[in-house]
């Protein structure tokens, strides 16, 4: 049986969110600001639970605070209640071997994610303009996105033969000397923050892999509290499932390494390397991305996406062939009167 929570002001009882602007805890209803030790301290006091019932293919949460419905899909590990639109983290999602190791909280926050979107927007002249109207900037979303992030040590051998030519010049003859070297590598590295998707929704997965590289080196330690105010999604794809992926990557890595290090001859032919694994630590994180998406009448599904924590963006834009049609139809017209001139003078 899972919970539902939603971390609550000392002061007043109103739901806290988590702001990315001061990296604190505020209450919208008497304006006060936690720290996240004030916050842990008031949940072990009382943290308010509600139960839940499943079904198939859907799961049925129950708000904390009004008790209305709130269907989630089996992913989604934080969202808001559409009634009361309290926060509730669905925390019998997180717990367990699903409990995330580390969270990069969001940095940027909603306004300047939505002013970001509408000056980025503004530079693109043939977007539909009911891709960025007030409604479609109302769904802008913040999502924790889960991850694997890989930590590892290897070692390796490198192998091939080098050749380093030299060429001069006396009177009218020209010398030319090479020498053949046989050059090998062994060493050792420490590769950082692999980061690999957990999630299989293929919309989302392209999303995200868009705004990286995040800052990994700014996570801290999960809590609940830092889903509050955003939705979150758990991971669907387990560490086994990409395994042969990853030790391929940290091979290729390494094997480039080695490779990085012979820079002094003409040419250099490879005949051998061997890499070895020797430690691996795999980390479940949750990375923060500003999301938009729109569907087109033909169901066709568009998106922007931002990175939370640098505002790198990206995105695949629809087109109004309407104004399209217009642009093109002030060239022709320009174009046309262009010959008309061009004609009454000749």
């Amino acid at each position: 049986m899972n919970d539902t929570i939603t971390h609550h002001c000392p002061n007043c009882g109103g739901p806290l969110t988590f702001n990315p602007d001061d990296q604190k805890f505020h209450c919208d209803y008497c304006l006060s600001i936690f720290t996240i030790e004030a916050v842990d301290a008031e949940d072990e006091a009382s943290i308010v639970e509600k139960n839940i019932e499943e079904t198939s293919e859907n799961e049925l949460f129950l708000c904390p605070s009004c008790g209305a419905q709130i269907v989630t899909d089996a992913t989604t590990a934080a969202t808001y209640c559409y009634f009361c639109h309290n926060p509730v983290v669905l925390q019998g999602r997180l717990i367990g071997e699903f409990l995330p190791n580390k969270v990069l909280p969001f940095k940027i926050d909603r306004k300047k994610a939505e002013a970001d979107f509408l000056a980025w927007v503004k530079k693109k002249k043939f977007i539909p303009k009911d891709f960025y109207d007030t409604q479609q900037i109302e769904k802008m979303t913040g999502v924790y996105f889960p991850y694997w992030v890989v930590d590892a040590k290897t070692q390796g051998e490198y192998h091939g033969k080098g050749t380093a030519v030299r060429v001069w010049i006396v009177g009218d003859l020209e010398y030319t000397e090479t020498k053949i070297y046989d050059v090998y590598r062994k060493g050792k590295a420490k590769i950082n923050d692999l980061v690999k998707n957990a999630l299989s929704k293929n919309i989302q997965q392209k999303m995200v892999n868009q705004v990286q590289p995040f800052p990994i080196n700014n996570a801290v330690n999960f809590k609940t509290e830092y889903l509050s105010g955003f939705q979150a999604e758990k991971r669907d794809i387990e560490m086994q499932d990409l395994s042969a992926d990853v030790s391929r990557e940290l091979n290729e890595y390494t094997d480039n390494l080695m490779r990085d290090t012979i820079t002094s001859y003409t040419t250099f032919n490879k005949k051998s390397s061997s890499i070895a694994i020797d430690e691996q630590n795999n980390h479940y994180m949750l990375l923060p991305v500003w999301l938009v998406t729109y569907h087109d009448k033909n169901g066709k599904v568009y998106y922007y996406a931002m990175n939370g924590q640098t505002g790198k963006t990206n995105g695949i834009l629809p087109i109004s062939y309407s104004k399209l049609g217009l642009t093109s139809a002030g060239i022709f017209a320009l174009v046309a009167a262009i010959l008309m001139i061009v004609g009454y003078f000749i």
